[in-house]
């Protein structure tokens, strides 16, 4: 795999799990790495683990001006960007369709796909401006099933996978590229606050068990640098399940 060297990742929800693992990857290949997550002492701890290589930013990505503003934090740090990772989201409480509140459904689509859209949005035009980049987007098994997670999180990634394809498709022409990973069961931190609605997770249960193999952070992170780097360079709106073989059962 072609190394990063004398380029630019910017990564969110790089505070811990998939992101943080991101940051290190990067970092490893020869990337100048932005870690931005909500949670600033996060950030900050995983630009500290990195070293010189990385800068950290705290950015709510749910609100435009937050998601503008980190990009130009990204720009002033290294003076461009050359992949984005959009990886930060949280999860709802695996509540059917008829129990979920309206809150939970717009905070978890506000971040998730929302969220991966400003930051993009504002990326773009400095992508377009150098002549490309890659955009890799942290979607879910939840993005391709109806049956791993709540409403609002299966509509959030299924969101995900369809603006991954939308911005392939638009930008292609352009030199930039964009792709998603459907991360299967992880150990990260995604659900460490979240209380899970005993309803859904029992009418969940069945299809979540195909998933009983549990990866590392750090596979996912292998798969998005592949995705990332000139290995890839004809690799462009692809959706790439990351889960041991679930997506096969």
């Amino acid at each position: 795999m072609s190394t990063f060297d004398d380029k630019v990742a910017l990564i969110t929800g790089a505070g811990s799990g998939i992101g943080r693992a991101m940051a290190v990857a990067f970092a490893k290949a020869g990337a100048r790495v932005v870690a931005c997550d909500l949670d600033k002492e996060r950030a900050e701890a995983t630009a500290a683990g990195i070293g010189e290589a990385a800068v950290a930013v705290q950015a709510d990505i749910s609100a435009q001006e937050s998601a503008a503003d980190l990009v130009e934090a990204a720009i002033a740090a290294y003076g461009r960007i050359d992949v984005l990772c959009n990886n930060a989201g949280i999860m709802d409480t695996m509540a059917l369709p008829h129990d979920i509140t309206a809150e939970l459904w717009d905070r978890v689509l506000r971040v998730n796909l929302t969220g991966t859209f400003l930051v993009t949005h504002a990326v773009l035009p400095h992508l377009l401006s150098q002549g490309g980049g890659a955009i890799v987007n942290t979607a879910s098994e939840a993005g391709i099933r109806g049956g791993t997670a709540g409403a609002a999180y299966t509509a959030s990634k299924h969101g995900v996978v369809g603006l991954t394809r939308s911005v392939a498709w638009a930008y292609a022409k352009d030199g930039i590229r964009c792709n998603a990973i459907l991360p299967g069961p992880t150990m990260t931190a995604i659900a460490e606050n979240a209380t899970f609605d005993p309803t859904g997770a029992a009418r969940l249960g069945p299809v979540l068990a195909l998933g009983e193999r549990m990866a590392q952070p750090e596979q996912m992170a292998d798969a998005a640098l592949f995705l990332a780097s000139d290995a890839a360079s004809f690799v462009n709106g692809a959706i790439v399940p990351v889960d041991g073989g679930w997506s096969a059962a």
